[in-house]
């Protein structure tokens, strides 16, 4: 499978184009430096390219067979819901002049439901440094699910904490926006697995997923 991934070089954009190769997909790592991801492999070809410029992004995913995103908006100080909602509104419309099929996706955790009519940025103990990023990845939502006209996307949230980690294969996945029970974290390298088995299956178009790593999992540290 041809993969054409944007935001490649980040912390979790590295990891799935890690997964993806091992898989043996061919990966392109696109992203405004053409830095090559960490985790070289033969299989992911680095390519330069503004995920806000839809005649780039309609170049470079004509031969895709799925889209991966792994956008972030600006970490000035400034709102990000404005800009990160553009990015993404620019990003799709080269991919559907592009023509690829469908598009996974990195969302934010933020707007999952703990309650009904709560989410999970609107508690008390949310960190208020993330609460920008995190209202920038639910507008984007709120965008996909508002425009019956975008190419086909999944939107995948991790778990309320996502950072480098141990590959186990051990995670929980949801549909929907109810926050999983005892959702506290989760690898960059398990969410890279849910991640590609959702480019690989195409089985949840236009939905929100999310995931977690197992109950009984312990919160894994990096070696």
């Amino acid at each position: 499978m041809d993969i054409v991934l944007f935001g490649a070089t980040g912390m979790i954009g590295s990891r799935i184009a890690a997964e993806a190769a091992a898989r043996g997909h061919n990966v392109t790592a696109v992203s405004r430096s053409g830095a090559q991801p960490d985790g070289q492999s033969a299989r992911v070809a680095p390519a330069v390219g503004d995920a806000g410029d839809p005649a780039r992004v309609a170049e470079l995913v004509k031969n895709a067979d799925v889209v991966a995103a792994a956008l972030v908006g600006p970490r000035d100080g400034t709102d990000p819901r404005g800009p990160l909602v553009r990015l993404y509104t620019d990003f799709l419309s080269g991919v559907r002049d592009g023509g690829a099929p469908r598009t996974v996706i990195v969302g934010g955790a933020g707007t999952l439901l703990v309650a009904p009519g709560t989410r999970l940025v609107d508690l008390p103990d949310f960190p208020d440094t993330y609460k920008p990023e995190a209202l920038a990845h639910g507008a984007v939502l709120d965008m996909l699910r508002a425009d019956p006209a975008l190419p086909t996307w999944t939107y995948i949230s991790p778990a309320p904490e996502i950072g480098p980690g141990t590959r186990t294969g051990e995670f929980r996945l949801g549909v929907g926006d109810d926050l999983l029970p005892d959702a506290g974290h989760i690898s960059a390298e398990d969410y890279a697995i849910a991640f590609v088995d959702e480019l690989e299956s195409g089985a949840h178009p236009r939905q929100r997923l999310s995931v977690a790593q197992s109950v009984a999992q312990p919160v894994a540290q990096k070696a």
